[in-house]
């Protein structure tokens, strides 16, 4: 049987590997869908003293990591190398060091298995994660399809992408400087609450008062859907400057209402760039994707405002950078021909469109 009746008849395998940015993670998909297996190892222990990624380190980690991790990936899903008919990779955007580790891993697999290399878009295979299930999982009823809206949120990464169909991206709105989830680990940092900022931000909000500090919304005013933090990273810095100045250190209450006030205000500026959005593209459907889809505060003001629009958010292994989505969406790149010679190399700066 050739791999296009494989992918006919749903008996395609695909490897993926995903080592973007400090995620390694490899995982066996078959024909684009179901997941059986999903292997990552998180690197957030190493890079907390420094309170971010260190690239160096990172790609280091992947060295180490991603052997062990491939091995689990394929004992978990019952195959071996011999049984897996394309081999895919995310080729881009991300560290360059980290991309080049998976990126020769899957050559060398691709050259000595003799199966087609298939590199694919960080972020369109986070787009791509509303259509993977779990092996032996049901068909829900009124299944998300084409066309959505992605909402594009992670450490990296803030966007909004529309997707008229598998493999048609149309950006709506990028982010001009910080990215959402780089703006909670630094305001994390400077409340001194660790690394990564994300997950204890959105923890302590729940006990916090969002309208103790009036931050600033960025460009709600602009008129178009692009994405800007570093300032209300700004407002952040200077009202701790000026509370420390004038009353000292904050306490552990005043920390929680300025870590409620700061998520206040990022949440309220994705979702008002999200609905102008919905209304420039007429999309009915929204997928929020990324490591800060995970955020509670988010996936609940997502659907108090945004009423009428079928929204999914994948549950949290999913939402982190992961190698599934990489193996999910190879299938449809494959069927396309986008089949990439020997020759790639690593992208960190690959756009979508």
């Amino acid at each position: 049987m050739t791999d296009q009746d494989k992918l006919s008849s749903g008996d395609l395998l695909t490897l993926g590997i995903e080592t973007s940015c400090d995620e390694t993670s490899c995982s066996v998909v078959r024909n684009g869908k179901w997941i059986l297996s999903n292997s990552i190892a998180s690197q957030v222990r190493s890079h907390a003293p420094y309170g971010g990624v260190v690239p160096e380190l990172a790609s280091r980690l992947h060295i180490r990591n991603v052997i062990p991790i491939m091995d689990r990936a394929l004992e978990e899903a019952g195959v071996s190398l011999d049984d897996i008919d394309l081999m895919a990779v995310t080729g881009g955007p991300g560290l360059v060091g980290s991309l080049l580790v998976g990126v020769e891993l899957a050559k060398a697999i691709s050259y000595v298995r003799k199966i087609p290399l298939v590199p694919v878009h960080h972020i369109a295979g986070h787009l791509y994660t509303p259509f993977l299930r779990n092996a032996g999982e049901k068909k829900p009823e009124g299944e998300f399809d084409y066309p959505f809206l992605g909402l594009v949120v992670s450490g990296g990464h803030s966007s909004l992408i529309y997707v008229k169909e598998p493999l048609h991206y149309e950006t709506i709105g990028r982010t001009l400087d910080d990215a959402a989830g780089e703006a909670f680990d630094k305001v994390a940092k400077l409340l001194g609450l660790g690394y990564p900022g994300g997950p204890v931000i959105d923890r302590l909000s729940r006990d916090g008062d969002p309208e103790f500090v009036s931050f600033p919304r960025p460009g709600l005013k602009s008129g178009n859907c692009h994405l800007s933090f570093s300032g209300l990273k700004t407002a952040v810095v200077r009202f701790v400057q000026n509370w420390r100045r004038e009353k000292g250190d904050p306490g552990e209450g005043v920390i929680r209402d300025i870590a409620a006030s700061f998520q206040a205000a990022v949440i309220d500026t994705l979702l008002s760039k999200t609905d102008r959005a919905i209304r420039e593209t007429g999309a009915r459907r929204l997928a929020i994707v990324g490591g800060v889809a995970c955020n509670s505060g988010l996936r609940s003001e997502a659907a108090r405002r945004l009423k009428g629009i079928d929204i999914h958010i994948p549950p949290p292994l999913l939402c982190t950078d992961n190698a599934a989505m990489i193996a999910g969406l190879a299938p449809s790149l494959y069927r396309d021909g986008r089949i990439a010679p020997l020759t790639l190399n690593a992208n960190a700066g690959l756009r979508i469109s």
